[in-house]
């Protein structure tokens, strides 16, 4: 018997369950991890709430990331074995496959051997928040040395990884968060410069530390009515990746700037990379070359054991973290 996180309506961080059930053994091309800590993210929230890419097929786990040990291979499964210590990329729906719990079956192509300088926390907090800055800033933007890269939400977990892997390309990072409080965290993770956005006007201080010219690349997760600034924001032929819904409010399409300047705004979700098997395979070799090497780090806000699992959506939601918030099992 292994304790399994479900939840079995829609809504808040109440509706998460803890129950022991019977977990089977892996299919053919899967592997069981036991697994010792879950890395979280907005994604699940969205998917707890109904609000997620996919609805969820009731009662649902749920769950992307994890960090642990491979427990049992199924068949047709010849890269790993028992014992490896592995993490898990998000490439697979989460209707079919969900690892928040002590044991979970995941598609072995979505497992990778992380570097073992990584503690289990750390190897929970990779793929989902470095996978999904490198597709946008990597694999599509093609980011240049000396670029203004544009990171709203900086604090969230992918935010930081963006500024890590801006600084990595040589470009310069500008992290967008809404108050002042987290500035000083915000440049000791990276940024080159940082915008309270309540307290601040966004396009002045764009505009003053690029020189009236804008950052070429946007990476937004919010949407909202703050794409009409962001536009006013981004530099002449300029893209915005908009690859998240946090705002509740409807994002309008900023025309005039759009046409003035021929900027792109393009949808991106993370999948364009981990379902990609090309495309995978350089993102896997980027992260684990920057990981190895100290140039990629990641940033644990907070741990929870996993009796506590309501209390951490609770945190997550309240938007107090800088970094990923991690539960340990």
């Amino acid at each position: 018997m292994s304790r399994v996180v479900r939840f079995h309506q829609t809504g808040g961080p109440e509706v998460l369950q803890i129950a022991d059930e019977q977990v089977a053994s892996p299919g053919k091309g899967e592997v069981q991890i036991k697994v010792h800590a879950i890395g979280l993210n907005r994604a699940e929230v969205m998917f707890r709430n109904g609000q997620y890419l996919e609805t969820p097929q009731l009662p649902a786990r749920l769950g992307y990331e994890a960090a642990g040990l491979i427990n049992a291979v199924g068949e047709d499964v010849t890269d790993f074995k028992i014992g490896d210590a592995v993490s898990t990329v998000p490439a697979f729906s989460q209707n079919q496959y969900g690892v928040y719990g002590e044991l979970a079956n995941v598609p072995a192509f979505a497992v990778v051997k992380h570097p073992p300088s990584l503690s289990w926390p750390e190897a929970s907090a990779i793929w989902m928040q470095y996978m999904t800055a490198y597709g946008a800033l990597v694999e599509f933007a093609d980011t240049k040395v000396g670029e203004f890269v544009l990171i709203p939400a900086a604090s969230s977990s992918v935010g930081v990884a963006a500024i890590e892997i801006a600084n990595l390309l040589g470009a310069i990072p500008v992290a967008l968060t809404r108050t002042s409080s987290k500035r000083e965290a915000l440049l000791k993770a990276g940024a080159k410069h940082v915008i309270a956005t309540e307290e601040q006007d966004l396009v002045t201080e764009v505009n003053r530390i690029t020189n009236n010219k804008g950052a070429r690349v946007v990476f937004d997760p919010v949407g909202g009515p703050t794409i009409s600034k962001l536009a006013e924001a981004t530099a002449q032929s300029g893209i915005i990746f908009q690859y998240g819904a946090l705002s509740t409010e409807p994002t309008p399409l900023p025309l005039f700037p759009v046409l003035a300047k021929q900027l792109t705004i393009r949808g991106y979700t993370l999948f364009e990379i981990s379902t990609h098997p090309e495309r995978m395979a350089r993102a896997k070799a980027f992260i684990v070359q920057g990981l190895t090497e100290g140039k990629l780090k990641p940033l644990v806000a907070k741990t929870f054991p996993l009796a506590q699992i309501v209390e951490a959506h609770r945190y997550m939601e309240s938007n107090q973290q800088i970094g990923k918030i991690v539960v340990t099992v």
